[in-house]
């Protein structure tokens, strides 16, 4: 959902799923994980949250996660939830950092703010610490999910051109912004 509440498709319509969608994952995600609290609730949170996110998908796309999970997933053995779990922190940091670069006017980056307060359940009047926060809390879900590095599946810094490559397919082109081959190489070091 934050991929395409981001897209460069993104519209009303998708942004109201995308917003409540990430409500319901926020709350249901960890403790569903640790097996606390209402199981039931949560596991009902995260199966609205899978919904709302395949619906947005299919309207209005999504972005530089999926578009490197679509290469790794063909030539690695990574589910595809590990490949997308475990890349969501760098590949938000570095739209976030590219953005920031290039294209400060970017709606995306007010989009990327909202769900920092979303996430955070937080009110934020920097940006720069809405976005720091939100990097760390998707890198604490991360560890937190015990998600593996890419490496664990055979991916070697060698590799990653070929990746890199591979990687431009529809997904990526709904991203908010165009990533260079040196922005692309940077998410994946990150996680490798």
């Amino acid at each position: 959902m934050l991929e395409s509440y981001v897209s460069l498709k993104a519209n009303a319509f998708t942004d109201a799923l995308a917003i409540s969608g990430l409500q319901a994952v926020r709350d249901a995600l960890i403790p569903l994980y640790h097996q606390e609290g209402e199981l039931q609730q949560h596991r009902e949170k995260m199966a609205y949250g899978a919904l709302l996110s395949g619906i947005t998908l299919a309207q209005v796309g999504l972005g530089s996660v999926h578009g490197l999970a679509s290469p790794l997933g063909a030539f690695y053995p990574i589910p595809h939830g590990v490949v997308c779990g475990t890349l969501v922190a760098p590949a938000t940091q570095i739209n976030i950092q590219t953005m920031l670069k290039r294209d400060t006017n970017n709606p995306a980056l007010a989009k990327y703010l909202h769900v920092a307060e979303i996430l955070c359940q937080k009110r934020f009047i920097d940006p720069d610490n809405a976005f720091s926060e939100l990097i760390d809390l998707l890198s604490l879900w991360t560890n937190e999910l015990a998600l593996p590095r890419l490496s664990q599946f055979g991916l070697q810094s060698t590799a990653l051109d070929k990746v890199i490559t591979h990687c431009r397919g529809n997904s990526m082109k709904t991203n908010p912004i165009t990533l260079s081959d040196d922005e692309i190489r940077q998410i994946l070091f990150q996680r490798l």
